[in-house]
């Protein structure tokens, strides 16, 4: 790991736009309410921590679990007592945030990135609630910052500032540095939370590895102008991330079919390529609430759960 990739902890406010300290300031007050009203219980229910701890010895009452009972102490004693575990609830949640060029791209109000901060904001929020240490990995075609995880809400900010305000080196997309990395910097198994619109290939083989090791939900991130184009004659493309440019008619009805039908294929296949690796998937639409795809996720995945 080197030390460059490591993240400053610079006050919030220090040397940014006035602008980009209200966009955190907003976040965190929607987020902070997303998790009162709906996500608190919903997170805990599904994200257990990694399993029982011994807590204490104590007498045996009755209706104790006779397995329980530690031999030890009740020969010393001439008493029967038994162990008592609890829940070892801390975990530990990693936020891997794609910041390739194709990110800064949106069709409405929000660019996909601002989608993505807001997304790992209610996510991470939802962590620090539950007294779980949160970190994170800014990736493009190379890993661009590591933030060790910790506690507590004044990180969370940092962390907000760092996916809205960083500005990387790379332009592409290499989801597999992102997961190797991962793998090496962060040894106990974690909850990994993946958020990117997949713009790359050959990363299946490493995701299965990561997901293996850790608990990986993919947040495919989508804009509506990336999966059906309007009636509006010429448009020229430009490839965020390649710089390489294409131009459509976008007023032929063919056009816009044969369109449609590579982006859903683009979908399918993405969905296929996570159930093959076990992967959990979410997909964000930059032109829809986030925190609803978030809840029905957290809910089928209790339903399982429970199954």
């Amino acid at each position: 790991m080197t030390k460059s990739l490591v993240a400053d902890r610079r006050p919030l406010n220090n040397m940014l736009p006035r602008e980009v300290v209200s966009k955190i300031r907003h976040i965190q007050i929607v987020t902070n309410r997303l998790v009162d009203d709906l996500m608190g219980g919903e997170y805990h229910s599904v994200f257990k921590g990694r399993g029982m701890e011994f807590d204490e010895v104590r007498l045996y009452q009755s209706g104790d679990d006779i397995r329980t009972i530690d031999w030890n102490v009740t020969s010393r004693t001439g008493q029967l007592h038994v162990k008592r575990f609890v829940e070892e609830r801390e975990l530990t949640v990693m936020l891997l945030i794609d910041t390739s060029a194709s990110q800064w791209f949106g069709s409405g109000a929000r660019t996909k990135a601002e989608v993505s901060a807001e997304t790992a904001a209610l996510l991470a929020f939802s962590a620090i609630k539950n007294h779980d240490k949160v970190g994170a990995i800014l990736f493009t075609d190379r890993v661009e910052k590591f933030v060790p995880p910790k506690k507590g809400s004044k990180h969370v900010l940092s962390l907000i500032r760092d996916i809205l305000y960083f500005r990387p080196q790379g332009r592409g997309t290499r989801l597999s540095e992102a997961l190797r990395y991962m793998n090496l910097a962060i040894p106990k198994r974690s909850v990994v939370f993946l958020l990117s619109d997949f713009m790359d290939r050959d990363f299946e083989k490493q995701l299965k590895t990561t997901n293996r090791k850790h608990d990986v939900v993919a947040f495919p991130l989508l804009d509506p102008r990336e999966l059906e184009l309007p009636d509006a004659g010429i448009i020229e493309f430009t490839d965020a991330e390649t710089g390489d440019k294409l131009e459509l008619d976008s007023s032929l009805e063919d056009v816009r079919r044969r369109f449609a039908e590579m982006a859903q294929q683009r979908r399918e296949d993405l969905m296929a390529l996570l159930q093959s690796c076990k992967v959990d998937c979410v997909e964000i639409f930059s032109n829809q609430p986030y925190h609803q795809a978030l809840v029905k996720y957290f809910k089928r995945r209790e339903r399982r759960l429970r199954r």
